[in-house]
């Protein structure tokens, strides 16, 4: 694994001065279950490795990212007004009108969905694992974010991808019951009861059905990539990577 910290920066057509990096596994001092750029503090890691992890990352981005307390929620941060509270904020997504500012969630298999308008003047990301997707945390976001639906642009990151994700009925028809739509993200496994869930999908319907039709990104699996990206379900006790975003003036 490098030693040097890095960030992916994705291709996709971003309004502009709008800035969206993942950090990957490299350029880190975690080690063991959590070896590389572990950004998490709630998982087990030693806070002083955690702590040079975060260091690191904030010497490339232009103020230290609004970390958040993430709830599988649909509470929507302002990084702007927190960025100086004592505490991180428990919700599970942020908003910026502020440049410079950036908003950050971690993961290891859920979704993350940046978001943008499509001035580039306010930004946000969510943090979108399936039952997030289902409370409704990207809709959240957009109506904090405060512009039409129409005039917002998203990409999605890194996740668990559908050849992976195995979920039971009960995830299968909570989606199918909020939308019928939702059907065709899900594939029957060969255990019986069992579906395989396309999040990337799910989100891509969710967003669409709220309006939102520049979407973009998806289909990067964390649980095939071990080598760049931490993966809950296939490893259990692990690390988070960050997904960021900021505008510039």
């Amino acid at each position: 694994m490098s030693d040097k910290l890095q960030l992916l920066a994705p291709q996709w057509p971003a309004p502009p001065g709008v800035c969206v990096r993942v950090t990957t596994r490299a350029g880190g001092v975690s080690v063991g279950p959590y070896q590389g750029l572990n950004l998490a503090l709630h998982v087990g890691d030693d806070p002083i490795a955690v702590a040079e992890n975060r260091r690191r990352l904030n010497a490339l981005l232009p103020s230290s990212p609004l970390w958040l307390e993430q709830v599988h929620g649909v509470a929507v941060a302002d990084a702007g007004h927190a960025a100086c509270a004592q505490e991180a904020p428990v919700a599970d997504a942020s908003i910026t009108r502020d440049p410079g500012v950036v908003c950050a969630v971690m993961t290891a298999d859920c979704l993350p969905v940046a978001l943008s308008s499509v001035d580039g003047r306010i930004v946000g990301v969510a943090h979108a694992g399936w039952r997030g997707l289902l409370a409704g945390v990207v809709e959240a976001t957009i109506q904090a974010m405060a512009v039409p639906a129409n005039e917002v642009v998203a990409w999605m990151g890194p996740a668990i991808g559908p050849g992976a994700f195995e979920v039971g009925d009960e995830v299968r028809d909570a989606f199918v019951g909020a939308s019928p739509e939702h059907h065709s993200a899900f594939r029957a496994a060969e255990r019986r009861g069992k579906w395989f869930a396309d999040l990337f999908e799910l989100a891509r319907q969710r967003l669409h059905a709220a309006g939102v039709s520049g979407v973009y990104g998806g289909g990067t699996c964390t649980w095939q990539d071990s080598e760049r990206f931490y993966s809950y379900r296939r490893d259990g006790v692990t690390g988070r990577f960050a997904t960021l975003i900021w505008y510039e003036r």
